[in-house]
C-alpha cells in the first residue's frame, strides 16, 4: 500500500500526498499539488527540508559521516581510484574498467588545449585581479569558442562539453595562475596524467625542467576526489538552476564557480588557514577558543562543523592522512600551521561546548594547509575547488537535463510588502 501524509488544515480539510521513498535516506512528502489543493506554498528559507530534485548520484548522511558518489564510499574511492576514474563514475554510473579508463584519459588528455584566441581573454583583466573573478569570465566565455557542443537535448553534444570542461579547467585555472604572477603560461602535454599535467602548467618554467613529485601528484588527485560533488550544495543547486532554463553549460559552470565563490561556500578552506595564521601559536589556543565561545566577540572556528555533516567529516580524515603525507615528503613535518591544527583540532575534539554541538573538523580545516604545502597560494584554493567541483556538476547537469520530470527553476515567497496601492500625482507625494 502507497504511504500517505495527511495535511490537517484549520477549517478541519484534510489533504493527502504521496510519501516517496529512495534507495536510502529519509522518506519525502511529495507536496507539487499543495497548491493546487490549498492555495497555500511551503516557507522553507535556505530549502533546509525541501527536496529540489531526485538524483542518483552523491549521497550523505551527515548524522553519520558518510558520503557516496554512486553508492561508493569516499574512503575507498581516495584510496584506490585516480581523479578520472571518479570522473567517469559521476559521469556514468558505474566505475571504469581498464579498457574504459584508458579511452576516457585518451579522450580528456586530446581536450586539455584551450583555442589559442581564448588566451587573449587573460590580458584583458589585471594582473592583480583575483584568479576567480578570471575563472568566472573566461569559463563563461567558452560558448564563443565551441559552438559545435551547445545544443542541451543532444546528447552527443552534452557528452563534448562534459569532456571539454574537465579537460579544459586545469588548463585555464593554471593560466590563471600564471597571469596573475607574471609569468608565460605553461601548455600540457599528453604524456603526464591529469593531476601531474596540472601540477606541471602551474609550477613549471621555460630555464628549468620541471620534475613531477609521485606524492605531491598523489596528494592533489585526493584532494579532487574529495570536491568532486557534495550532492545539492549552494553551487550545484546554481548549475541546476541555470540549466532548467535552457542555458549552455559553459554558461551554468560559469555560475556554479561564481558561487562556490562565495566565503560561506568555496572560500572556507582560505578563511580555516586565515584563521591558523591570526592564532600565530599553540600556546594563544586557549585565549582564541575562549573569543570563540564568547557571542560577543566575532570570533569563529574556521573549518569546524558543516551545513549537513553532524559528524567527523569523512572527507577530513583522508585530508589529515594526506596532510602528512605531504609534510613527511616535503621535510614539514615541524610546519608551524600544521602543528598548530592539530593542538587546536585536539582541543576542540575534547571541549564540551563544541563537543555538544558537533561541531568536528571538516574536509576545508585541513585541504588549505595541504595545498599551501604544494606551493600553491591562498589566492588560487577557491580556483582548485572549481576545477575538482566541474564533473560534479556536468553530471548534475546532465542529470537535470534528462529528468523528464525536470521544469525550469521557480521558487515562491512570502510577500511581506506593501498591500496593492495607488500612485499619486507627484505634486501630492
Amino acid at each position: 500500500m502507497d504511504k500517505k501524509a495527511t495535511l490537517t488544515l484549520n477549517d478541519g480539510k484534510s489533504l493527502d500526498f504521496p510519501v516517496l521513498s529512495g534507495s536510502i535516506g529519509p522518506e519525502v512528502i511529495d507536496i507539487r499539488t499543495l497548491y493546487a489543493k490549498s492555495g497555500m506554498f511551503t516557507y522553507d528559507p535556505g530549502f533546509l527540508s525541501t527536496a529540489s530534485c531526485n538524483s542518483s548520484i552523491t549521497y550523505i548522511d551527515g548524522d553519520a559521516g558518510v558520503l557516496l558518489y554512486r553508492g561508493y564510499p569516499i574512503e575507498q574511492l581516495a584510496q584506490h581510484c585516480d581523479f578520472l576514474e571518479t570522473c567517469y563514475l559521476l559521469l556514468n554510473g558505474e566505475l571504469p574498467n581498464a579498457r574504459d579508463k584508458d579511452a576516457f584519459v585518451s579522450t580528456v588528455t586530446r581536450h586539455t588545449m584551450v583555442h589559442d584566441q581564448l588566451t587573449r581573454f587573460f590580458t584583458g583583466f589585471r594582473r592583480d585581479a583575483h584568479p576567480m573573478a578570471v575563472l568566472v569570465g573566461v569559463v563563461g566565455a567558452l560558448s564563443a569558442f565551441y559552438h559545435d557542443s551547445l545544443d542541451i537535448n543532444n546528447p552527443e553534444h552534452r557528452k563534448i562539453s562534459a569532456f571539454r570542461l574537465i579537460a579544459k579547467l586545469p588548463t585555464i585555472v593554471a593560466m590563471a595562475y600564471k597571469y596573475n604572477t607574471g609569468q608565460p603560461f605553461v601548455y600540457p602535454r599528453n604524456d603526464l596524467s591529469y593531476s601531474a599535467n596540472f601540477m606541471r602548467m602551474m609550477f613549471a618554467v621555460p630555464a628549468e625542467e620541471y620534475k613531477v613529485n609521485p606524492v605531491l601528484v598523489r596528494a592533489l588527485d585526493r584532494i579532487l576526489i574529495l570536491h568532486a560533488d557534495h550532492e545539492q550544495n549552494a553551487s550545484t543547486s546554481t548549475v541546476r538552476l541555470s540549466g532548467s532554463s535552457g542555458a549552455n553549460p559553459f554558461a551554468c559552470i560559469a555560475a556554479g564557480i561564481a558561487c562556490l565563490w562565495g566565503p560561506a561556500h568555496g572560500g572556507a578552506n582560505e578563511a580555516a588557514l586565515n584563521m591558523l595564521e591570526e592564532i600565530g601559536d599553540a600556546s594563544k589556543i586557549p585565549e582564541f577558543i575562549k573569543q570563540v565561545k564568547d557571542k560577543n566577540s566575532g570570533s569563529k572556528l574556521m573549518g569546524f562543523g558543516h551545513r549537513v555533516y553532524k559528524n567527523y567529516d569523512p572527507r577530513a580524515k583522508l585530508m589529515r592522512e594526506t596532510c602528512h603525507e605531504v609534510l613527511n615528503e616535503l621535510g614539514l613535518q615541524n610546519d608551524r600551521l600544521f602543528k598548530l591544527a592539530m593542538a587546536l583540532e585536539k582541543v576542540a575534539l575534547e571541549d564540551e561546548y563544541f563537543v555538544s554541538r558537533k561541531l568536528y573538523p571538516n574536509v576545508d580545516f585541513y585541504s588549505g594547509i595541504v595545498q599551501r604545502a604544494l606551493g600553491i597560494p591562498v589566492s588560487m584554493f577557491t580556483c582548485i575547488f572549481s576545477l575538482a567541483r566541474t564533473v560534479g556538476w556536468i553530471a548534475q547537469w546532465n542529470e537535470m537535463i534528462s529528468d523528464p520530470e525536470q521544469k525550469i527553476g521557480r521558487p515562491r515567497q512570502l510577500y511581506k510588502g506593501a498591500a496593492r496601492r495607488e500612485v499619486q500625482p507627484i505634486d501630492k507625494r
